[in-house]
């Protein structure tokens, strides 16, 4: 029979695994490689520099293109127009 220490201890586990499930579903870098990364930007067309690449795998904006997506996501956000 197990205490209530075991038990606390077995439900703060699982707690940590569904948090780290969670978070992977999220992850859009989740399980790629540099290999997956784009060579040049979607956004501009130009390179995509190797330390980027290498830093964010599946990348597939360039460093500005990258900023300037998450301004606006930030302003539509701030206005009300995503969730």
């Amino acid at each position: 029979m197990t205490d209530i220490a075991d038990r606390a201890a077995e439900r703060e586990a699982e707690f940590i695994g569904d948090a780290l499930e969670e978070q992977h579903r999220h992850d859009p870098a989740a399980g790629k490689t540099v290999a997956d990364s784009a060579t040049h930007c979607a956004g501009c067309g130009q390179p995509i520099c190797e330390g980027r690449r290498l830093a964010v795998p599946g990348v597939i904006l360039c460093f500005d293109c990258q900023d300037e997506a998450n301004w606006l996501e930030a302003r539509a956000r701030a206005n009300g127009r995503t969730q």
